[in-house]
């Protein structure tokens, strides 16, 4: 347990430091998107019975939680192994690897957490379409840790910043507007349909818009994240005893 309060601390001592800059830069994006498509593009406009507003908001977070906590996992991973060279140091450390992974994974999880509680606060100020339950919390927790978790992976797999990009590019980037972060997965040709409903941002949004679903239906999202969850970290385990 020292080796992973080692981590987190190292983490929060970075976070601190940087504080200003990551906070605002966490509410850029969601705000652009907000005013652009929620204030802009949506007034007037509903979908399923409610204010095209209150559809976005949970969107948004679902998106700035799996991006931010992806890309700070991914990105301190891979840059830790290709320009500080630093995880070598980790690797021949008493520290155990899995741990190691516990630790990387809870931290770039927190990052996502912080950027969704910075999204509720300005949101709140602005509007009451928003409404927090327990359920609510859990999935952009879990959201949180499985994007965290495949940036853990990725990170460890890619051996180049620009093959980052391109991951980036061809996967995290699709699912922001594919699983329906801004208009319902419905719209989707039914073969784009199928194969959308198997990524996990996609039962995050479901999940975070719970109106109308029945308990079965919740518990089948949250159950679908907590196994890429599971998967994600055995495999970012494994291969972070391995890793070159």
């Amino acid at each position: 347990m020292s080796g992973l309060y080692g981590i987190l601390w190292q983490e929060f001592v970075v976070f601190k430091r940087k504080f200003v800059a990551t906070s605002i830069s966490f509410l850029i994006s969601p705000v652009l998107y907000l005013v652009a498509f929620g204030w802009g593009l949506g007034s007037g406009v509903e979908i399923g019975g409610v204010s095209y507003m209150a559809y976005i908001i949970p969107g948004i977070i679902g998106m700035s939680t799996m991006m931010t906590s992806f890309n700070n996992t991914a990105n301190t991973i891979n840059i830790s192994r290709i320009f500080y060279k630093t995880f070598e140091d980790y690797m021949i450390s008493p520290i155990n690897m899995t741990v190691y992974a516990l630790g990387k994974i809870i931290s770039g999880a927190f990052y996502g957490i912080y950027s969704a509680t910075l999204i509720i606060i300005m949101v709140s100020i602005f509007t009451n379409d928003l409404v927090i339950t327990p359920y609510f919390i859990v999935i952009a927790l879990l959201n949180c840790f499985v994007f965290s978790a495949l940036g853990f992976l990725i990170g460890l797999l890619v051996n180049s910043h620009s093959d980052m990009a391109k991951f980036t590019s061809f996967v995290i980037t699709p699912m922001s507007f594919l699983c329906g972060t801004f208009f319902p997965i419905d719209k989707m040709p039914e073969v784009l349909k199928w194969i959308i409903y198997l990524l996990p941002l996609t039962h995050t949004n479901l999940a975070l818009r719970t109106t109308g679903e029945s308990s079965q239906q919740m518990a089948l999202h949250a159950g679908i994240l907590v196994a890429y969850l599971v998967v994600l970290f055995v495999l970012g385990a494994r291969h972070c005893k391995t890793v070159e």
